[in-house]
């Protein structure tokens, strides 16, 4: 006979009131247990239990039970704040009842409340008082369960919420595991910690890591490099280089070169001014580490990368070109962009000097925008940008011109400044800027050299520079202070400084130019990049403008201040902005921002923004597929290219436009193998290109992505992070710039600027480039360039019967009985109707009854089947090879190799996905970067003689002066193109003979 189920409670809580102890105290045991079941009959005598659990007749035990019974009675009513008071007074029966069965959502609910009552209260802490001993007794009690489990990373979260840094340490000293270190770190940069306790927690960290060694095992070194990068500390970095010399200079090197694509010109030129002189030993090692860290190096053999690897498919710009009208502006400048990013780099100007009668066909500022594209295709070849540029810039400045040549001579020194990225600030370029921003008369050719001078001078925090652009601002020209504005932003960025924030924002009040004003806005922005709650103040002041165009200033200085942190506030506040401004320009430019936030967890975004990206506002549409295309740009990520898809299709053509260049973005550098939407995106794009009814904007967003998708010669990915896993400034930077481009085409240019190369470039002790191979354990198929476009096969037109009239039959047969009855041999005639059945009757044989289309099909299965060899699941690749960010994972370096590599190539673990099935899913997207780049090698013999690369970039021969001849020299061919109608025209070829009969 089974026990009745009891029905109610009302028994045991009559012995509440009983005057026994013993029996109250068994009361409140048995009615722990009864609580899930009878709390709303409990809660009828909650007065009564209270009172028990003050009661000093009662003793300890009692006491705790009489508070936990409280606790889960107010748990059950919803009022969390009481039962976590009650459930601190239970002390010692709270913490025996957390492993009872049945209690797991209550134990749960309260512990995460006094984890946040207790964040709270070390926030507090700090400022006021003492916690409460009992909170602190579960919160240490929640760590010992955390470590005596195994859950490390549980208690370095609650750890750092709680800013209890000991308890990291703690768990670190126990269990030596740097990848625990490295996930504070992570965790810290890419949550929402306020700025100063970040720096905290990051100089608190940086000791504990081990000293790195030099045999490729350190899998610490890029969050070493992301800490040093991200405090911005010169004195730190300097005393860790130096701990590295001289015993272990290559890792020197190697991090000299990794802080060297992270941090900014001035923190480099910080270092170099500081690092020791050193001794007769170390001096020559300094000055290397000088040499390096001046960035020069790493652009010069990026560029050499770039020149030798170039994949351009020329027939792809050439089908462009033969199908978009030049005369109109619009299609000139897309095809100069698609041009300048597929040589991006690459120093082949090919196209233009096959293409001079289309280049010069450019007026007014799509000729602005074809000189700038030189810039773009000579990017970091900055020792011969006076020589490139030489011929299309103004002899002086008071020479410069005011009328069509002003724009070929703004859009050089644009093209300067580009050349110059990232390497320009204090240098020769910088004077000669600012002495054509000053001197020249022409607003056009000031606009050129603002632009120029901000993009060479980013982040150089130059007070003279920002005070010549500060003077053309004031001079109220439209053209050139919208210039100005985005410079003075470029020039201060990161600063956070309050003088020019308030004086661009007061000019932006008072001028009456929009263009002016969307300069200064955006230049706001830049100066609040990555300064997260500083910037707190100026967005709640933009946000509340009237002018539209400062409250989009107000979008993009919340999405650069928070970039990369995927901060929930700043997110939230861009989704409100997204749907409720009433500015459509202020609603696109909040979707589009949701990918600087959050661009370091890109699998994120197509959740995120797909509900945006069927909005009814166009507005809306667009910057949808925009943040797509920045956020989850080179991951070939199909969830964002399965909601883009569509929109190539939308009604409203910007959407289309906006679809279709960030499908460039997310492709770049993928293969058919790892994407399947590669073949048919490429298909779209010529398609619509050549498509002559097709709306203008969508084609022109189809010739972008043409030049996206080949980006740098099919060497270069788009990313917003360094390999360390830390922001890439000039990359965000230069997707801020160059989504500008809906309202001022020639900042598209700067997209270039996001362009990372893919490689592997390896230097030994004495930064010169060895032979050697390494081994990618992956089918080669998997990571090929795309084919090359096959141009269009001629089609032979088949004859059409002749028609014969029945009278010339019989005129016809007239004359040749007359020729025959003369004598006369008469030729045989074949009728032009004829068709000789030879090739048919051959096939016919061949193939026997089977038809003939069948048959072909299954010789060529056969055939194939029968010839192609089984693809190699490794390839070897030498080094300067093209190695793509999810190849990494797969590269290894041979054993017995001559030279090794200092750090190891990817933080990644090796997966055997790749070689066994070439599938997409063995490349997701990963949250940071990692690995390639320029590694240090370690050189296992060095008594043998080293066998170096040759290096193909040569010095370019300075242009003829301008009493010379026209022609340029001999050793120069085709280096610089005519921009201009009025220059003189080529001398014609020299003569020679046709192979008439040899030509097919």
């Amino acid at each position: 006979m089974g026990v009745p189920s009891q029905s109610s409670a009302a028994g045991v809580l009559a012995l509440l009131s009983d005057p026994e102890p013993v029996l109250k105290q068994y009361a409140l045991k048995a009615l722990n247990q009864l609580v899930p079941q009878f709390w709303a009959e409990i809660s009828e005598h909650i007065a009564l239990i209270e009172s028990l659990y003050e009661s000093e007749q009662l003793p300890q035990e009692a006491h705790d039970s009489a508070a936990l019974l409280a606790s889960k009675v107010y748990y059950y009513l919803g009022d969390y704040e009481e039962a976590l008071s009650f459930a601190l007074g239970a002390g010692s029966a709270f913490e025996n009842d957390t492993r009872s069965p049945g209690t797991e959502e209550y134990v749960e609910t309260v512990v995460s409340k006094a984890i946040d009552r207790y964040i709270q209260s070390r926030l507090k802490e700090q400022a006021e008082g003492k916690i409460d001993s009992r909170l602190q007794g579960i919160i240490e009690g929640i760590f010992r369960r955390c470590i005596a489990d195994g859950e490390y990373k549980q208690a370095i979260g609650i750890a750092l919420e709680s800013r209890r840094l000991d308890i990291v340490k703690s768990i670190y000293e126990q269990t030596r595991d740097t990848t625990l270190l490295t996930y504070a770190m992570e965790a810290v940069l890419d949550t929402a910690f306020p700025l100063a306790f970040r720096d905290q927690v990051l100089k608190f960290l940086f000791p504990l890591f081990p000293a790195p060694s030099d045999d490729a095992k350190t899998t610490h070194v890029y969050a070493l490099t992301r800490i040093l990068v991200t405090l911005n500390s010169p004195e730190m970095t300097i005393n860790f280089l130096t701990s590295l010399v001289p015993r272990q200079k290559l890792l020197a090197y190697q991090f000299a070169f990794d802080l060297v694509e992270g941090g900014g010109q001035d923190f480099r030129e910080a270092i170099r001014k500081d690092l020791p002189e050193g001794t007769e030993e170390t001096k020559p090692i300094y000055d290397q580490l000088r040499k390096i860290l001046l960035g020069q190096e790493s652009i010069k053999l990026y560029l050499e990368f770039l020149k030798r690897n170039n994949k351009v498919d020329m027939l792809i710009l050439k089908n462009t070109k033969d199908v978009l009208e030049p005369r109109s502006s619009i299609y000139h400048t897309a095809l100069s962009l698609q041009n300048a990013f597929m040589h991006a780099g690459t120093t082949s100007d090919i196209f233009l000097r096959e293409n001079l009668e289309w280049l010069v066909l450019a007026n007014n500022w799509s000729k602005f925008s074809a000189a700038a594209a030189i810039g773009v295709i000579h990017k970091g070849h900055f020792q011969e940008s006076m020589n490139i540029l030489g011929p299309y810039l103004p002899a002086q400045p008071q020479d410069s011109s005011t009328g069509a040549n002003a724009y070929m001579e703004g859009g050089a020194l644009y093209a300067m400044g580009l050349v110059n990225a990232g390497c320009g600030s204090g240098q020769e370029v910088e004077n000669y800027l600012r002495n054509m921003l000053r001197n020249s008369a022409s607003e056009v050719v000031q606009h050129g050299s603002a632009l120029g001078l901000g993009v060479a001078g980013m982040g150089g925090k130059s007070a003279e520079a920002y005070d010549d652009l500060k003077q053309t601002l004031f001079t109220d020209s439209a053209v050139a202070g919208e210039a100005a504005g985005y410079a003075m932003g470029l020039i201060m960025l990161g600063t956070a400084d309050a003088t020019s924030a308030e004086e661009m924002l007061t000019y932006a009040r008072e001028t009456q130019h929009e263009k002016i004003i969307r300069g200064l806005a955006i230049g706001l922005a830049l100066i609040f990049y990555g300064r997260q709650e500083e910037a707190d103040d100026m967005v709640k002041l933009l946000m509340a403008e009237k002018d539209p165009i400062l409250r989009y200033g107000g979008v993009y200085t919340l999405a650069l201040a928070y970039a990369g942190t995927a901060n929930n506030w700043a997110v939230r506040q861009l989704l409100h902005v997204a749907v409720s401004d009433t500015s459509d320009d202020v609603r696109r430019a909040a979707v589009t921002s949701l990918a600087f936030l959050l661009f370091k967890n890109p699998a994120q975004v197509p959740r995120i923004v797909q509900l945006l990206s069927e909005s009814y506002n166009p507005h809306v549409r667009c910057g949808a597929t925009l943040a797509l295309g920045i956020a989850c740009a080179g991951t070939g990520l199909q969830d964002a290219v399965d909601i883009l898809e569509p929109m190539t299709r939308d009604s409203v053509d910007f959407v289309r436009q906006g679809a279709l260049i960030a499908l460039g973005m997310i492709l770049v550098e993928q293969s058919e193998a790892s994407s399947p939407s590669l073949a048919s995106t490429r298909a779209l794009y010529a398609k619509i290109v050549s498509d002559k009814h097709d709306d203008p904007m969508a084609r022109f967003g189809a010739a972008l992505g043409q030049g996206l998708i080949d980006a740098g010669g099919r060497n270069v990915t788009i990313s917003l992070q360094s390999r360390a896993g830390s922001r890439n400034t000039s990359a965000i930077v230069g997707m801020v710039l160059f989504c500008q481009f809906w309202y001022w085409y020639p900042l598209a240019h700067c997209a270039c600027l996001a362009f990372e190369p893919t490689g592997i470039i390896g230097l030994d002790e004495n930064l010169k480039a060895p032979k050697f191979e390494f081994i990618s354990n992956a089918k080669p198929s998997l990571f090929a360039y795309p084919a090359a476009t096959k141009p269009p096969k001629k089609e032979t037109v088949a004859k059409v019967a002749t028609a014969v009239l029945s009278t010339t039959a019989k005129v016809k047969a007239r004359e040749k009985r007359k020729a025959v009855e003369a004598g006369e041999t008469v030729p045989e005639e074949k009728k032009d109707g004829d068709v000789e059945m030879k090739g048919a009757e051959a096939s016919s044989s061949r193939h026997g009854d089977v038809s003939p289309i069948s048959g072909s099909l299954s010789n060529l299965a056969e055939s194939t089947g029968k010839g192609r060899k089984s693809e190699p699941s490794s390839e070897k690749l030498s080094n300067f090879s093209r190695v793509t960010p999810a190849q990494l994972a797969y590269i290894t370096f041979p054993a017995d190799g001559r030279y090794q590599p200092v750090r190891v190539v990817s933080t990644r673990p090796p997966s055997t996905k790749a070689s066994k099935s070439p599938s997409s899913a063995a490349l997701a997207p990963e949250r940071s970067g990692g690995g390639g780049g320029i590694l240090i090698m370690a050189d296992t013999r060095p008594d043998e003689e080293p066998d170096y690369i040759e290096f193909e970039t040569q010095a370019v021969v300075p242009p003829a002066g301008p009493g010379a001849a026209p022609n340029p020299p001999p050793s120069t061919p085709g280096r610089h193109i005519a921009l201009d109608e009025s220059a003189p025209e080529a001398d014609p070829p020299e003569s020679f003979e046709y192979p008439f009969g040899n030509d097919t």
